[in-house]
């Protein structure tokens, strides 16, 4: 399971359930989203498993 966590400018921080926010990677507020993830897409999973968290800004989805 992954905790999500949204900021104000709608950015998207992913950890393994309980993991702790990554110092570096996670600048600013950020809030916990309520709904429990089980299953995510294998992008979001790889990066997690290699780096410990996965982000994403918003306006980096806008570009595709």
């Amino acid at each position: 399971m992954f905790d999500v966590y949204l900021n104000d400018k709608r950015d998207l921080l992913v950890v393994t359930q309980g993991s702790p926010l990554p110092v570096n990677g996670a600048v600013g507020k950020w809030r916990k989203r309520k709904r429990r993830v089980s299953s995510v897409s294998e992008e979001i999973r790889f990066a997690v498993q290699e780096q410990g968290y996965y982000m994403r800004k918003q306006k980096d989805l806008r570009k595709h």
